[in-house]
């Protein structure tokens, strides 16, 4: 289970990096050594969307 930090971005950060950031290892588990995550690489080419924590 993520960390109530993980879970909890503020203000201006995304929910989705936040959370690949502070809880990589769970969100990453399914990848093999040196694999790029799907989810990140999408996030990366076509942007954040509506994930930006509001101020």
């Amino acid at each position: 289970m993520p960390s109530k930090k993980a879970l909890n971005p503020p203000a201006g950060e995304c929910t989705q990096c936040w959370l690949h950031a502070y809880d990589s290892r769970e969100q990453h588990k399914h990848l093999g050594p040196r694999e790029d995550c799907p989810a990140c690489v999408d996030h990366m080419n076509n942007g954040h969307g509506n994930m930006i924590v509001g101020r």
